[in-house]
Parts: structure tokens; sequence; C-alpha cells
């Protein structure tokens, strides 16, 4: 019979047919080249290695700003700045407290606190509109009209939210109702993320697609760590995260544009590479320079939209915000070749254009910090690039700078960064500082008294203590004697009694971040002959420097010096622990309780199995499971945690963690970070919500608080 191509079909034939591509990267195994691996931008690549978009784009066709929105651009609001100190929680939006909320509260009281800038040198202009100094207009190439768009506009995100978007391949009119929303890392998202979301993303779904790649990078790890000794190939979860979340649309922003990026705000921290290209903020795995070939009045000309500063090899000339940068090219590949002077082409040549037309560019601060073993990066707001030169290089070879300098009026990001870097080194006295310490040497890193927005001069009394300790009602059931695997416990070691308690799987990573959450993590206490063992994480004390500060008007909160990455330790909640079934009726005067039987916003934080390619018909639960109703009371025994404030949308959440000592199983409650936070932001958790007078463990005696978190989500009110 004669098909449609005019050819014949023997349908006697059995064919051998393979699909050309599966829907899970395959990633190499042996000898073969890694599945992903640093290389330029775009090219050229290693064998083994299949670039994807962006990186398979060739600079001929780099230009493809979103047509449509040039079509029809975005009304652009005033810009809303969020003050250093406030927090910077993918869901936090402030807004002004209900007007039957009382303004002052008692300052003693631990709750949800309004943050503020408390370093004079480091606070925030007025918000202003800020717009490119003379901007040029530039003509974007269309093949069927020509369009004029300025390449910049006032730095804040046009609404993409589109609420009500259609997931790809779905039709326009939707007949049945819209599945309830999923929470994930405290924010909400669909399972799967539109086409028009993948170009123009927002907040939530820029945080939900962080949350997402890192709790697929954490899961990576733990299991790589799982396999034992090293291979010999470098391993690079992160790359591998990275690439299945490219090839499975977990992304936003894949459009490339000038200016800012709907959802990324200045002072945002990553620790990855791919994390900034995944949402869109710079699209190189290596390259500093990241531009955009745009038609101009002649000709297609580049210009640059982001480029990241390694620190390395730029000049510090004192003032935060200026920057002197080196152009691309020039430099050896490898030791065996020669290098040669720098051309004006590609990046360097964007750089160039971007001054001539007065084109602000984005601009990456990539840090070293003493706290992290890896190089962080700040995203520092817009700059202009005021000027350019040529000067020799230690090779004796041209080199292009060029002279960048920050817009007025945006927030302090890179800037804060330098404040606490001569905090640390004395050679800047902390504005307000009441304390250096006010553990008095309890802990092994001090934790500072800052107030610097009225005259009171401490908080109220109590007794720092770095345990929980327990009364003669609260009994927990007789434990085990613990492992015995010596030296340390090793991940994947079924054998081991602790590994085992956590489902076979060791629960942190190499560098003691929180892969999952659980309803028990179990570590190894002293019980165990493992001394160096890396499952005793919140047994060891503050990783980080912490800062107790006055607040305008929510008393006072807690703040970190140092960023802190997602999934790591920040402190337990010390204190006395009481059963709340016999102590229930003294409590109702306590401000610092802990209370584990209150009723907690759900959210989801650790990784997808489907993401994960692994298989499993129900995901793990993440809410806690407690032995007894514990509360704690940090009244007149704590330690930071009792500053740490109430939010609606958190950056931290608590996690239960057991550890047996003398024969006695002692439970603590941990806190961990959702999301990276940046340094001087507010550390803040969900207090939940009393359960029902009439109910199990109600308590009518608590009574609610008025909240002012400022937060979208802010349920009004707490405990």
């Amino acid at each position: 019979m004669e098909g449609n191509f005019g050819c014949f079909t023997d349908k006697t034939r059995v064919l051998d047919i393979k699909p050309l591509r599966t829907l899970t990267p395959v990633f190499p195994s042996g000898n073969q080249a890694p599945p992903f691996v640093c290389a330029p931008p775009f090219g050229p690549f290693p064998p083994g290695f299949s670039p994807f978009y962006p990186f398979s784009s060739s600079q001929s066709n780099q230009h493809t700003p979103d047509l449509d929105q040039a079509r029809n651009p975005p009304q652009h609001q005033p810009p809303q700045y969020t003050p250093q100190h406030q927090p910077q929680n993918p869901q936090i939006h402030p807004q002004n407290p209900q007007p039957n909320q009382p303004q002052n509260p008692q300052p003693n009281q631990p709750q949800n606190r309004q943050i503020q800038s408390q370093n004079p040198q480091i606070q925030p202009q007025s918000p202003q509109q800020i717009q490119p100094h003379n901007p040029q207009q530039i003509q974007l190439h269309d093949p069927s009209q020509s369009l004029l768009v300025t390449p910049v506009g006032p730095l804040t995100s046009p609404d993409t939210s589109n609420g009500d978007m259609e997931l790809e391949g779905t039709p326009s009119k939707r007949k049945t109702p819209r599945r309830p929303r999923r929470r994930y890392g405290n924010v909400n998202f669909e399972s799967g993320i539109s086409v028009a979301e993948r170009d123009n993303g927002n907040r939530e779904l820029l945080m939900s697609v962080l949350t997402r790649f890192d709790a697929l990078r954490r899961r990576i790890s733990q299991l790589e760590d799982a396999k034992g000794e090293p291979s010999g190939i470098i391993q690079r979860p992160d790359m591998k995260a990275g690439a299945t979340c490219m090839s499975r649309g977990v992304r936003t922003n894949a459009k490339k544009r000038l200016g800012i990026v709907p959802g990324v705000e200045i002072g945002d921290i990553f620790f990855f590479r791919f994390e900034m290209c995944l949402v869109g903020l710079h699209s190189p795995s290596m390259a500093g320079i990241d531009y955009l070939v745009v038609k101009g009045e002649a000709e297609e000309e580049p210009f640059a939209t982001s480029i990241v500063s390694s620190g390395k090899y730029d000049k510090d000339e004192g003032d935060p915000d200026v920057l002197v940068y080196t152009g691309q090219g020039g430099n050896a590949a490898d030791k065996d070749k020669q290098a040669s002077d720098q051309k004006l082409e590609k990046g360097s040549l964007s750089l160039e254009k971007s001054m001539h037309k007065n084109s602000m560019v984005r601009v990456i601060r990539g840090l070293r910090e003493a706290s992290h073993s890896v190089k962080i990066y700040v995203y520092d707001g817009l700059y202009e690039v005021k000027e350019s030169w040529t000067e020799k290089g230690k090779s004796g070879h041209n080199t292009f700078k060029y002279r960048l300098v920050r817009a007025p009026g945006q927030p302090p990001a890179f800037a804060t960064w330098a404040a606490i870097k001569k905090w640390k080194a004395g050679l800047l006295s902390r504005e307000g500082l009441i304390s250096q310490d006010i553990t008095s040497g309890v802990e092994r890193i001090p934790v500072s008294l800052v107030n610097d927005v009225d005259g009171e001069r401490g908080t109220a009394y109590f007794t720092y203590s770095t345990t929980v300790k327990y009364s003669e009602s609260f009994k927990l059931t007789q434990p085990s004697s613990g492992c015995d695997c010596g030296h340390l416990c090793k991940p994947g070691n079924l054998n081991c009694l602790c590994i085992r308690q956590n489902g076979g799987d060791f629960p942190y990573t190499g560098n003691g971040v929180l892969v999952s959450r659980k309803p028990m993590i179990y570590e190894c206490s002293p019980s165990c002959p493992c001394l160096s063992c890396k499952n005793k994480v919140t047994q060891m004390g503050l990783k980080v420097r912490l800062e107790v500060f006055k607040t305008a008007n929510r008393g006072w909160g807690l703040c970190s010096w140092e960023p802190i990455r997602a999934g790591s330790f920040i402190c337990i909640y010390a204190g006395e622990a009481k059963d709340k079934s016999k102590e229930q009726q003294t409590m109702g005067s306590d401000d610092y309780t802990f209370d584990t039987t209150r009723v907690f916003t759900p959210f989801k934080w650790n990784y997808e199995v489907g993401l994960a390619d692994e298989d499993g018909s129900e995901e793990m639960s993440e809410e806690p499971e407690m032995p007894l109703p514990l509360i704690i009371s940090a009244k007149n025994v704590g330690n930071v945690a009792r500053f740490m404030n109430h939010s609606c949308s958190p950056n931290v959440f608590w996690q239960p963690v057991s550890y047996e000592n003398n024969g006695q199983l002692f439970l603590h409650v941990a806190f961990f970070a959702i999301s990276h936070i940046p340094p001087l932001t507010e550390l803040t958790y969900d207090y939940g919500v009393s359960r029902p007078s009439g109910s199990q463990y109600g308590n009518p005696l608590y009574g609610k608080k008025n909240c002012f978190c400022g937060s979208e989500y802010c349920r009004g009110s707490f405990g």
C-alpha cells in the first residue's frame, strides 16, 4: 500500500527502534568524560560532552531577547528596596503593620521584630528610580520589523507572576479545577514550569528553582559519599544537579536580557555558578563576561549583560562601589601556550559597547570566606562602565581594563561584606556595639550585642547555656549503647547502628550540610567511640559569628556576620525541657518557650525522587515526630536561639535531633537554614500556632500575639 510519502511499508518486518534520547540524563561512567565540565560559554567543548541551552547557542544567534516583551514592555513601578537587615527570605515583601496592631510591643518579648540597618556607613539611600546616564536606544533585530527599546529601565522587576499561567502542553482553556499549589522551600510552585515562566520568572519561582536544585545536589553528594573511597574522578554534584535541572526544565529567566532579572534581589548569594545560570543571572559556566548581541544603528553589536568578578585579578581601590575589571582573553590556556595581547572582541568588546551606549551591567562579586571552603558569589546590583584603557599585564602583554561604578540608590550588598571584614579585623568599630560576647566565653565563637536604635543597654537577665536541661518529669525511653565504628562512622556502612537508625543514609554531607528533613535525626554521641565522627554536627556548637541586635519595633533579634549555606546548622534551642502534659499550666506567662505541639505550616524542602532518578511511590516524611510533647523554656536559662524571631515566611526551620549519653537519650531542637542567607539578614523561624482549647495539648493560656513579619503570606498572629 502506498504511504503518505510514496514509500512501501512492509508490515511483516520487526524493526529494532531505539529512542534518540531518554527523558533522563545519562551520565557516562568509567574512563569516559564527566557529564558536565567547566568550559567556555560557547565552546570548544571536551569529547563526550553534549552542550545544552544556553551553552549550545552560538555567538551568531545570541540576539535572542524576548521580542514579545519588547513589543509590549512591562510597566515599571518605582523600586521598593529592602534594607539589608530586613528578612530577605524568598517570600518576604515588606508591608506596613495592620492598623490594629500595637506599634511598640515589650522590647524583651521574643515577638517577630522589624529589622533595620544597623551601620550608618552602609545605610541604603532613600529608594529612587535609577536611570542610566543619557540612555541610548538600542534596536533589537526582528526579522519582521524593527523595534526600539531602551536597554535598562528602572531597578524594579516587572510583574510576571502569571498566577493563572497554563502549563506547557495543556490547552488554553482549563476544564478542570486547578490543583492546590504545593509548598516547596516555603514557597508555592506548580510541579511543572510553563514556557512563559521559564522565560520570565518571579521571586517565588526563582526560590523554588534554587531550592529544588540544592536539594538534588545534596542528595547526589550523599550518594557519592556513600560509595566510599574516591575513584580518582573529580565529583561535581553541583554540575550533575544543574544538568538534570536544565534537562527537566527546572529553571527560570531563560531569555537573556539586559538590566534587572525578574526575581533576583540585590544581595542574593550563590554558592555555585550553576545557580546563577538556572535563574538567568549569568549564563556562562566559566567565562566572567556574559553578553547579548543586538542590532545597532549599522550592525549587530554585543552588549555586556553581567560580569563575575573573581576578586583575584581585579584592583581593590578601597571603594566598595567601584570595580576595576580585567578584560577577556589573551591568557594562556595551559603552560605550553604563550600568553598574548588581549583582543577587543567578544566579552571585552561588549564592555566597550556598554560604556559608549551607557548600558548598565549586572555585577556579581566572587568572594572567599574563611568559614566556607568554596567561593561565594554576591549579586551587587547594576554598574555603569565609566572608562576603559589598556595596560601591561604580569606577562608583559596588553590587557584591557574597565572601571565600573555602582548606580546610586541601590541597597548595600558588597559594601556590607566589606564592613564586616573590617569589624572582624578590628579596623572599624561596630556602630552601637554594647558587648563583644554575651556568652562570656561559653561559646567558642563570640556573640556580639548591638543596639543602634535606642538607649537600652542590654537584654533581660538570663543564664547562658549551650545545652538542654531535662527536668525529672521528662523521661525518654532507654536507648541502646550506640555504635562501635571506632574512629568514625563511614557513609554507606550499614553495620553502623547510627546509620541504620537514619534509614541507611548518613544524614549530613561531608561538609556538615543536612541532606533532608526527617521525623528524627540520630547522631553519634559520647557513647560512641567515633570521636572525630562527622555525625555530631549539632553537638559541636556554633559554626558562624552571630549577633543579637535591637530592632525598631520587635525587641531583640538575631543575625549572622557570615553567609549561611542552605542546610547548614545554626544552633539548638537551649533551655529547660519539660513534659507539656505535666507542665502545661505553668507556661502561660513564658514568652521564651519552644512548643513542639504547635501546628506548623508544612513545606517541602527535600529532594524529589523523580529528579534524582530514584524509584519510590512515596516521598519521605518531613514532619517531625516527637516521642513526648516537649516544651523548652529559655526564660531563665537559654542561648542565642531565644532571640530568634517569628516569621510566617522564615529562612530557618527546626529539626528534632537525638543522641545518647551515659545511657540517657537526649532530644534537641536544632535549627537549619532553609536557603542561602546573606550576612546581617535576620534569622527567623515559624513559631507555629497553638492547638485549639479543648484539643489534645491545647493551651488557652498562651494567647496569640500580633505578627509584624511583613510577609506576603503573613497569618496576622502567632503563638
